[in-house]
């Protein structure tokens, strides 16, 4: 299956692995800036999905709406 790619979005599929990993296509890891060693976060919701954001983008986005974690939890 093919993904299809604008200058701005994508979808693009990929398949889990046996051990649950997903390889980050290479179009996806230079339009969002993604290097070895970055922290990445899933963010689920069961009824609408998973997406995937890196650290500093989690914080400067969501702010305050997810209150388990302050400033104080963060891995870096």
């Amino acid at each position: 299956m093919k993904g299809k790619v604008t200058e701005n979005k994508f979808i693009i599929p990929v398949r889990v692995g046996p051990k649950g990993q997903i390889t980050i296509p290479v179009v996806c890891r230079k339009m969002f800036s993604i290097n070895e060693g970055d922290t990445l976060f899933f963010l689920g919701d069961k009824d609408r999905g998973i997406a995937l954001m890196k650290n500093d983008e989690l914080y400067k986005n969501l702010g305050g709406v997810f209150d388990v974690c302050d400033k104080n939890c963060r891995p870096d």
